[in-house]
Protein backbone atom coordinates (compact mmCIF):
# COMPACT_ATOMS: atom_id res chain seq x y z
CA UNK A 1 0.00 0.00 0.00
CA UNK A 2 2.80 2.52 0.63
CA UNK A 3 4.73 1.93 -2.48
CA UNK A 4 1.17 2.30 -4.15
CA UNK A 5 1.04 5.92 -2.48
CA UNK A 6 4.05 6.70 -3.13
CA UNK A 7 4.05 6.26 -7.03
CA UNK A 8 0.94 8.33 -6.95
CA UNK A 9 2.10 10.58 -5.07
CA UNK A 10 5.26 11.05 -8.03
CA UNK A 11 2.60 10.53 -10.67
CA UNK A 12 1.01 13.70 -9.49
CA UNK A 13 3.59 15.49 -8.38
CA UNK A 14 5.62 15.11 -12.18
CA UNK A 15 2.50 15.94 -13.99
CA UNK A 16 2.64 19.64 -12.17
CA UNK A 17 5.46 20.39 -12.79
CA UNK A 18 5.32 19.29 -16.13
CA UNK A 19 1.97 21.29 -17.11
CA UNK A 20 3.49 24.22 -15.33
CA UNK A 21 7.12 24.25 -16.35
CA UNK A 22 9.03 27.56 -15.80
CA UNK A 23 9.20 29.84 -18.33
CA UNK A 24 11.58 30.17 -21.26
CA UNK A 25 14.05 32.64 -20.96
CA UNK A 26 13.47 35.83 -23.12
CA UNK A 27 14.21 35.37 -26.39
CA UNK A 28 14.96 31.97 -26.33
CA UNK A 29 14.33 28.69 -28.74
CA UNK A 30 11.85 26.16 -27.95
CA UNK A 31 13.43 24.22 -25.28
CA UNK A 32 12.77 21.03 -23.39
CA UNK A 33 10.75 20.77 -20.43
CA UNK A 34 10.02 18.40 -17.37
CA UNK A 35 7.69 16.64 -20.03
CA UNK A 36 10.15 16.06 -22.34
CA UNK A 37 13.25 14.97 -20.31
CA UNK A 38 10.40 12.12 -18.83
CA UNK A 39 8.50 10.90 -21.84
CA UNK A 40 12.33 9.75 -23.29
CA UNK A 41 12.08 5.95 -23.36
CA UNK A 42 14.42 3.75 -21.26
CA UNK A 43 15.31 -0.17 -21.45
CA UNK A 44 14.77 -2.25 -18.37
CA UNK A 45 17.63 -2.71 -16.10
CA UNK A 46 19.29 -5.65 -15.41
CA UNK A 47 19.07 -5.43 -11.70
CA UNK A 48 17.19 -3.19 -9.06
CA UNK A 49 19.34 -2.84 -6.10
CA UNK A 50 18.65 -2.02 -2.62
CA UNK A 51 20.78 -0.10 -0.67
CA UNK A 52 18.60 0.51 2.13
CA UNK A 53 15.01 -0.58 4.11
CA UNK A 54 12.82 2.18 2.92
CA UNK A 55 10.67 1.93 -0.35
CA UNK A 56 12.79 4.83 -2.31
CA UNK A 57 16.59 3.32 -1.12
CA UNK A 58 16.76 1.66 -4.15
CA UNK A 59 18.91 2.03 -7.41
CA UNK A 60 18.74 0.56 -11.14
CA UNK A 61 22.00 -1.34 -12.22
CA UNK A 62 22.54 -1.41 -16.56
CA UNK A 63 25.67 -3.84 -17.50
CA UNK A 64 27.12 -3.61 -20.65
CA UNK A 65 28.27 -6.50 -22.41
CA UNK A 66 31.96 -8.07 -21.60
CA UNK A 67 33.65 -9.42 -18.96
CA UNK A 68 34.85 -6.15 -17.30
CA UNK A 69 36.12 -5.07 -15.16
CA UNK A 70 33.52 -2.08 -16.47
CA UNK A 71 34.02 1.92 -15.02
CA UNK A 72 30.98 3.03 -13.38
CA UNK A 73 28.57 5.93 -13.63
CA UNK A 74 26.23 7.22 -10.29
CA UNK A 75 23.56 8.46 -12.20
CA UNK A 76 21.66 11.05 -9.61
CA UNK A 77 18.26 12.83 -10.53
CA UNK A 78 16.61 16.00 -10.07
CA UNK A 79 13.27 17.27 -9.71
CA UNK A 80 14.05 20.33 -6.93
CA UNK A 81 14.55 17.88 -4.05
CA UNK A 82 11.06 16.93 -4.61
CA UNK A 83 9.27 13.94 -6.16
CA UNK A 84 8.78 16.20 -8.98
CA UNK A 85 11.01 13.29 -11.10
CA UNK A 86 12.14 10.13 -10.32
CA UNK A 87 15.48 8.11 -11.31
CA UNK A 88 13.27 7.43 -14.91
CA UNK A 89 14.54 10.82 -15.87
CA UNK A 90 18.25 9.92 -15.97
CA UNK A 91 17.38 5.93 -17.04
CA UNK A 92 17.85 6.81 -21.12
CA UNK A 93 21.61 8.38 -20.01
CA UNK A 94 22.11 5.02 -18.17
CA UNK A 95 20.80 3.05 -21.72
CA UNK A 96 23.79 5.06 -24.02
CA UNK A 97 26.40 4.84 -21.41
CA UNK A 98 25.73 1.17 -21.09
CA UNK A 99 26.17 1.22 -24.84
CA UNK A 100 29.77 2.60 -24.36
CA UNK A 101 30.76 -0.05 -21.98
CA UNK A 102 30.05 1.99 -19.30
CA UNK A 103 27.77 0.55 -16.19
CA UNK A 104 25.38 3.03 -14.30
CA UNK A 105 24.01 3.04 -10.85
CA UNK A 106 21.27 4.83 -11.34
CA UNK A 107 19.61 6.03 -7.71
CA UNK A 108 16.85 6.98 -5.87
CA UNK A 109 16.36 8.74 -2.51
CA UNK A 110 14.23 10.15 -0.10
CA UNK A 111 13.14 13.80 -1.19
CA UNK A 112 11.98 16.43 1.03
CA UNK A 113 8.25 15.62 0.34
CA UNK A 114 8.73 12.54 1.59
CA UNK A 115 8.89 10.54 5.28
CA UNK A 116 12.48 11.20 6.60
CA UNK A 117 13.62 12.97 3.35
CA UNK A 118 15.63 16.60 4.41
CA UNK A 119 17.83 16.86 6.57
CA UNK A 120 20.20 14.78 6.76
CA UNK A 121 18.58 11.62 4.92
CA UNK A 122 18.48 12.98 1.30
CA UNK A 123 21.77 13.64 1.73
CA UNK A 124 23.37 10.26 3.56
CA UNK A 125 20.68 8.25 1.06
CA UNK A 126 22.63 9.26 -2.04
CA UNK A 127 26.26 8.66 0.34
CA UNK A 128 24.72 5.20 1.13
CA UNK A 129 23.78 4.83 -2.70
CA UNK A 130 27.30 5.86 -4.24
CA UNK A 131 29.49 3.44 -1.53
CA UNK A 132 26.78 0.32 -2.63
CA UNK A 133 28.85 0.25 -5.90
CA UNK A 134 31.66 -1.59 -3.52
CA UNK A 135 28.79 -3.77 -2.79
CA UNK A 136 28.55 -4.32 -6.67
CA UNK A 137 31.66 -4.53 -7.40
CA UNK A 138 32.82 -8.04 -7.04
CA UNK A 139 29.70 -10.11 -8.83
CA UNK A 140 29.23 -7.69 -11.64
CA UNK A 141 33.23 -7.14 -12.55
CA UNK A 142 33.09 -2.69 -11.13
CA UNK A 143 36.37 -1.05 -11.57
CA UNK A 144 36.16 0.80 -8.57
CA UNK A 145 38.72 3.09 -9.69
CA UNK A 146 36.87 4.37 -12.42
CA UNK A 147 33.67 5.45 -10.79
CA UNK A 148 32.32 8.69 -11.80
CA UNK A 149 29.13 10.25 -10.13
CA UNK A 150 26.62 12.46 -12.59
CA UNK A 151 23.81 14.56 -11.23
CA UNK A 152 21.28 16.47 -12.96
CA UNK A 153 19.55 19.79 -11.33
CA UNK A 154 19.16 19.00 -7.56
CA UNK A 155 20.77 15.72 -8.68
CA UNK A 156 23.64 17.63 -9.38
CA UNK A 157 23.98 19.39 -6.16
CA UNK A 158 23.80 16.05 -4.50
CA UNK A 159 26.57 14.47 -6.59
CA UNK A 160 29.13 17.16 -5.72
CA UNK A 161 28.42 16.50 -2.35
CA UNK A 162 28.56 13.03 -2.51
CA UNK A 163 31.91 13.40 -4.29
CA UNK A 164 33.24 15.90 -1.62
CA UNK A 165 32.52 13.98 1.63
CA UNK A 166 35.97 13.61 2.85
CA UNK A 167 35.33 17.16 3.71
CA UNK A 168 32.54 16.94 6.15
CA UNK A 169 33.50 17.65 9.37
CA UNK A 170 33.19 14.76 11.96
CA UNK A 171 30.48 15.23 14.33
CA UNK A 172 28.23 16.63 11.24
CA UNK A 173 24.80 15.04 10.97
CA UNK A 174 26.41 14.10 7.39
CA UNK A 175 29.76 12.56 8.23
CA UNK A 176 30.30 9.42 7.14
CA UNK A 177 33.10 7.28 7.44
CA UNK A 178 35.53 5.76 4.76
CA UNK A 179 33.35 6.91 1.36
CA UNK A 180 33.71 5.75 -1.63
CA UNK A 181 37.20 7.86 -3.72
CA UNK A 182 35.50 8.65 -7.17
CA UNK A 183 37.20 9.86 -9.83
CA UNK A 184 35.39 12.83 -10.89
CA UNK A 185 31.75 14.42 -10.54
CA UNK A 186 29.64 15.74 -13.49
CA UNK A 187 27.21 18.87 -12.42
CA UNK A 188 24.30 19.08 -14.84
CA UNK A 189 23.06 22.36 -13.98
CA UNK A 190 22.75 21.87 -9.51
CA UNK A 191 23.07 24.03 -7.09
CA UNK A 192 27.01 25.20 -6.46
CA UNK A 193 26.20 26.75 -2.94
CA UNK A 194 23.00 26.80 -1.37
CA UNK A 195 23.00 30.12 0.39
CA UNK A 196 23.04 32.49 -2.90
CA UNK A 197 20.13 32.57 -5.47
CA UNK A 198 17.39 30.94 -2.71
CA UNK A 199 14.63 32.90 -3.82
CA UNK A 200 15.26 32.58 -7.38
CA UNK A 201 15.17 28.21 -6.99
CA UNK A 202 12.54 28.55 -4.61
CA UNK A 203 10.86 30.41 -7.04
CA UNK A 204 11.29 28.00 -10.34
CA UNK A 205 10.34 25.40 -8.02
CA UNK A 206 7.68 26.66 -6.21
CA UNK A 207 8.46 25.38 -3.26
CA UNK A 208 10.63 26.41 -0.02
CA UNK A 209 12.91 23.80 -1.26
CA UNK A 210 16.25 24.46 0.05
CA UNK A 211 15.31 25.91 3.71
CA UNK A 212 12.87 22.90 3.94
CA UNK A 213 16.28 19.98 2.62
CA UNK A 214 18.35 21.96 4.86
CA UNK A 215 15.87 22.62 7.79
CA UNK A 216 15.66 25.97 8.52
CA UNK A 217 17.55 29.02 6.55
CA UNK A 218 20.81 29.97 6.44
CA UNK A 219 20.47 32.79 9.25
CA UNK A 220 18.94 29.35 11.07
CA UNK A 221 21.02 26.87 10.75
CA UNK A 222 24.23 28.21 9.30
CA UNK A 223 26.38 24.84 9.70
CA UNK A 224 24.13 22.94 7.38
CA UNK A 225 24.57 25.09 4.97
CA UNK A 226 28.13 25.32 5.49
CA UNK A 227 28.78 21.35 5.44
CA UNK A 228 26.77 20.67 2.52
CA UNK A 229 27.48 23.46 -0.05
CA UNK A 230 30.07 22.27 -2.30
CA UNK A 231 31.45 26.21 -2.30
CA UNK A 232 31.93 25.88 1.65
CA UNK A 233 34.03 22.40 1.53
CA UNK A 234 36.42 23.52 -1.02
CA UNK A 235 38.80 22.34 -2.43
CA UNK A 236 36.98 19.12 -2.87
CA UNK A 237 40.06 17.03 -3.88
CA UNK A 238 38.19 15.50 -7.42
CA UNK A 239 38.08 16.99 -10.39
CA UNK A 240 34.58 18.21 -11.72
CA UNK A 241 32.74 19.05 -14.60
CA UNK A 242 30.38 21.73 -14.21
CA UNK A 243 27.47 22.26 -17.32
CA UNK A 244 25.41 24.55 -17.74
CA UNK A 245 22.96 25.34 -20.79
CA UNK A 246 23.35 29.18 -22.99
CA UNK A 247 19.51 29.21 -21.31
CA UNK A 248 20.13 27.98 -18.09
CA UNK A 249 18.23 29.75 -14.83
CA UNK A 250 17.96 27.18 -12.12
CA UNK A 251 21.78 28.39 -11.60
CA UNK A 252 22.81 31.36 -13.03
CA UNK A 253 25.83 31.45 -14.81
CA UNK A 254 27.34 34.14 -12.84
CA UNK A 255 27.11 31.59 -9.79
CA UNK A 256 28.76 29.46 -11.68
CA UNK A 257 31.46 30.71 -12.44
CA UNK A 258 32.01 32.43 -9.22
CA UNK A 259 32.69 28.58 -7.87
CA UNK A 260 35.07 27.39 -10.97
CA UNK A 261 36.82 30.45 -10.10
CA UNK A 262 37.05 29.94 -6.43
CA UNK A 263 37.25 26.51 -6.52
CA UNK A 264 40.37 26.94 -9.03
CA UNK A 265 42.29 28.98 -5.70
CA UNK A 266 41.77 26.15 -3.85
CA UNK A 267 43.38 24.10 -5.56
CA UNK A 268 40.82 21.85 -7.34
CA UNK A 269 41.05 20.68 -11.02
CA UNK A 270 37.69 22.21 -12.53
CA UNK A 271 36.06 22.77 -16.03
CA UNK A 272 33.00 24.68 -16.73
CA UNK A 273 31.49 23.70 -20.07
CA UNK A 274 28.49 26.04 -21.16
CA UNK A 275 26.17 24.47 -24.05
CA UNK A 276 25.24 26.80 -26.87
CA UNK A 277 21.20 26.11 -27.64
CA UNK A 278 20.33 24.26 -24.53
CA UNK A 279 18.25 25.18 -21.10
CA UNK A 280 18.17 23.13 -18.27
CA UNK A 281 16.63 19.91 -19.53
CA UNK A 282 18.68 19.73 -23.13
CA UNK A 283 21.88 18.67 -20.79
CA UNK A 284 20.43 15.62 -19.17
CA UNK A 285 18.94 14.25 -22.14
CA UNK A 286 20.39 11.56 -24.54
CA UNK A 287 18.28 12.42 -27.29
CA UNK A 288 19.16 16.17 -27.53
CA UNK A 289 21.82 17.22 -30.68
CA UNK A 290 23.92 18.59 -27.62
CA UNK A 291 24.40 14.93 -25.80
CA UNK A 292 28.00 14.06 -27.75
CA UNK A 293 29.55 17.24 -25.60
CA UNK A 294 27.89 15.61 -22.19
CA UNK A 295 28.83 12.36 -22.93
CA UNK A 296 32.52 13.27 -23.99
CA UNK A 297 32.89 15.09 -20.65
CA UNK A 298 31.76 11.85 -18.38
CA UNK A 299 34.36 9.78 -20.69
CA UNK A 300 37.24 12.63 -19.87
CA UNK A 301 36.54 12.09 -16.38
CA UNK A 302 36.46 8.20 -16.70
CA UNK A 303 39.94 8.73 -18.30
CA UNK A 304 41.54 10.60 -15.34
CA UNK A 305 40.98 13.74 -17.50
CA UNK A 306 39.01 16.91 -17.84
CA UNK A 307 37.28 17.63 -20.88
CA UNK A 308 39.32 20.30 -23.41
CA UNK A 309 38.06 23.78 -22.57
Amino acid sequence: MRAITAIAIIALSSLVWAQNPPAAPSGSPRLMTPQDLASVPAQAPERRVIYGADANQFAELRMPGGAGPHPVVVLVHGGCFKTYASLANLAPVGDVLKGRGIATLNVEYRRVDQPGGGWPNTYLDVGNAVDHVRTLAGEHHLDLSRVVIVGHSAGGHLAMWAAARTRVPRGSALYMANPLAVRGVVDLAGPLDLTVNIEGYEGLCRDRVITNLMGGTPASVPEHYTQASPMKLLPLGVPQVIVLGEYEEYVPRHFAQTYVQTAERAGDRVRMLLIPGAGHFEIASPRAAIWPKVESAIRSLIDGKLPPP
